[in-house]
């Protein structure tokens, strides 16, 4: 399952490099990533595939950045077009799901989603399908 790690970090030049320069040189790729500031702290969400969460949330710590929690997610594919975000926040409200958390990954059109029911949404959105879905691209992978 994929996971989500909040970071909080300093409000200050440099800090998400370092963030990514910490999760590079512990070979953890970041798959998506969500940013906000305020009060001078920076929150940060980023996506990892499960089987490297444990790793990446003690690279982090032992570099002193705070994480404030480590978390199971939906990432779930979102047809490219108006009206997609509106048509899957609704079917989750409509299971009374409450999204506590949603951004985009890397790659594609696809949308990471938090919530303290996971069943529940898994269950109104059919999640995850049953073809596998390939792993976005990572965000050293740009072209040149």
């Amino acid at each position: 399952m994929p996971t989500d790690i909040e970071v909080i970090l300093n409000d200050r030049p440099g800090e998400l490099a370092r963030l990514g320069e910490i999760t590079g040189e512990s070979g953890v790729n970041v798959l998506g990533l969500a940013a906000v500031t305020g009060e001078g702290k920076g929150v940060v969400h980023i996506l990892v595939v499960d089987e490297v969460a444990a790793r990446c949330r003690e690279a982090l710590e032992s570099a002193g950045m705070g994480v404030a929690e480590v978390r199971p997610v939906m990432v779930v594919d979102v047809e490219h077009r108006p009206g997609t975000l509106g048509e899957l926040a609704r079917e989750l409200a409509e299971a009374g799901v409450n999204i506590d958390l949603a951004y985009t990954t890397f790659g594609g059109v696809r949308l990471v989603i938090a919530t303290d029911d996971l069943d529940a949404a898994s269950a109104a959105l059919d999640w995850p399908p049953d073809r596998p879905t390939p792993d976005p691209p990572s965000i050293w992978d740009q072209p040149e």
